[in-house]
């Protein structure tokens, strides 16, 4: 019973990675046929991101009330529901008001499975857990360009995306005495929720709040920013900084695939070290001059080095601040991920606006740093060992 559930959780996070790529990809259809400018995608996604992190404060008290199974359905199938109304939108504020459950759908679910994930099974699990999320997050645009090509309209992938997540609804629902049977934590279980002015006071709280809002930072940068980068500052053709931009995401997909399998010897700790080790080298690399092929590995480099971070972090935080308040724990974590995903990409545009592009690198290495000195303050102030 523990595998199936196990594999029904991996499924669950394909289906959390899947909506969370489509509207880059589904944009350049929707903007012209609604008549709104092209910059006002920021608007959706900032509704949706708000309401991730709503949701992800929220899951400490909504997990203790329902348990990981039923917030897990409950939350799929707000997201069914959502781009089932992104599909039957007809207009663009009907897109505001759906961006809000689709936002409320996914905060909570991705906080519920990672700290159940982090509980009950091992580290190589949650690599391989994030590995799904790469998976599910490549294939929708890949769903949204098959409808495309096929004479269908944007609504057509997100319908198609739309039916998945109903089907998977259905099997989640089914499948919830699995969750009891495999058993719920235990006195986390039965303590109260913590109010989030008590979870931050927590010794460590805001150390691992601001190392992930900078690994966030970093991750979200880097790829948003590579092809720009690679085009403008390092004179490669679109085409070349298009591919290599895609191979950031696909290493770290992959990346997350193979550590799963180093932590078999190799600590959440060291993982996470080693994973910015080899971030702090592809930005070294970026930010030689020299031939673009330079730059282009650059980019493979910091999405390789990102695989392990995210995982590990998650996986470590149940030996970092007790059974008992990981939940609440990685609740404020995903917030804060996903505030640094709202707001360092914008803030590194305006700096290239400004002033230059060429300022990524340094950009990335602030980002890095800070991310090292507050994660290795943690494990001081939570007194783990290094590994």
């Amino acid at each position: 019973m523990t595998n199936l559930l196990l594999g029904l959780i991996y499924l669950a996070f394909i289906s959390l990675g899947l909506p969370d790529a489509l509207l880059g990809p589904a944009w350049p259809s929707i903007y012209p046929a609604f008549g709104v400018p092209v910059s006002w995608m920021g608007a959706v996604s900032m509704i949706i991101a708000l309401g991730t992190v709503v949701s992800s404060l929220q899951s400490d008290r909504l997990t203790r009330a329902l348990g990981p199974g039923r917030v897990t359905a409950i939350s799929v199938g707000m997201t069914a529901a959502a781009l089932l109304g992104f599909s039957l939108s007809g207009s663009f504020w009907q897109l505001c008001l759906w961006a809000v459950p689709y936002g409320l759908g996914a905060g909570s679910v991705d906080a519920a499975l990672n700290n159940y994930v982090a509980l009950h099974y091992e580290s190589r699990h949650m690599s391989w857990l994030h590995c799904m999320w790469g998976i599910g997050a490549a294939a929708g645009p890949s769903l949204i360009g098959l409808a495309l090509t096929r004479g269908q309209s944007w609504q057509g992938g997100y319908r198609i995306v739309s039916v998945l997540q109903i089907a998977l609804t259905a099997v989640l629902l089914l499948s919830l005495p699995l969750w009891k049977r495999s058993g719920q934590p235990g006195a986390e279980a039965d303590a109260g929720a913590l109010p989030l002015r008590q979870v931050v006071r927590i010794p460590g709280a805001w150390q691992i709040m601001t190392c992930f809002f900078c690994y966030s930072a970093v991750e979200q940068t880097a790829g948003l920013w590579a092809s720009s980068y690679l085009t403008l500052g390092r004179g490669c053709p679109a085409g070349t900084a298009a591919w290599f931009a895609s191979l950031f995401y696909l290493c770290s997909t992959a990346g997350r695939a193979v550590c799963g399998f180093l932590t078999f010897r190799l600590s959440d700790a060291r993982m996470i070290r080693l994973g910015q080790g080899v971030v702090a080298i592809g930005v070294v690399a970026l930010a030689l001059p020299g031939p673009a092929w330079l730059a282009l590995g650059g980019f493979a480099l910091v999405g390789l080095g990102c695989a392990p971070i995210y995982p590990s972090i998650i996986h470590a935080t149940p030996a970092h601040f007790g059974p008992a308040r990981s939940q609440a724990m990685i609740g404020v974590q995903m917030a804060s991920a996903y505030v640094g995903t709202c707001l360092m990409p914008p803030l590194f545009g305006l700096l290239a606006s400004r002033l230059s592009v060429g300022l990524l690198p340094l950009y990335l290495l602030v980002l890095l740093a800070l991310m090292i000195a507050t994660h290795e303050s943690l494990l001081r102030s939570a007194r783990q060992p290094a590994g």
